[in-house]
């Protein structure tokens, strides 16, 4: 299962981007089409930096605090995965990297997050996987 999700990331996923780029390509003309990647590249790096900012403030806001930083190290650990699939060229990974880093959608990306490391908790605690130490 794990090698069938790294071989579609890693080979689907670039070969669904090109797709996508030509597809988008022939509608509005090469030029359009790599003028909106840049644009797409400028803004989500503008995004990732003003949020990025956001989400450490919080975090250090929390610390400060004594309260325990569970919400503000996801939205960081978020931001920093949709600043990475911003940076990569492509229509669909920009598409899943601003509902990372916008602030109204990084809610319930969190959500979706906290479930499915929840879920992978739960399948190792099931298992026979021990601790080391």
């Amino acid at each position: 299962m794990r090698v069938f999700l790294l071989v579609a990331l890693f080979i689907g996923l670039p070969i669904l981007e090109i797709y996508v780029i030509i597809q988008i390509g022939e509608q509005i003309g090469a030029i359009p089409t790599l003028v909106l990647l840049l644009v797409e590249s400028a803004l989500g790096a503008v995004l990732v930096k003003h949020e990025g900012r956001r989400a450490w403030q919080a975090l250090r806001e929390a610390i400060g605090t004594g309260r325990m930083p569970g919400r503000e190290l996801a939205d960081g650990a978020l931001v920093l995965i949709g600043g990475t699939l911003l940076l990569t060229p492509g229509f669909v990974s920009d598409v899943f990297g601003f509902f990372f880093v916008l602030p109204f959608t990084r809610p319930l990306a969190r959500r979706l997050m906290a479930k499915v490391v929840a879920r992978r908790f739960r399948a190792l605690s099931g298992s026979s996987y021990s601790w080391p130490g």
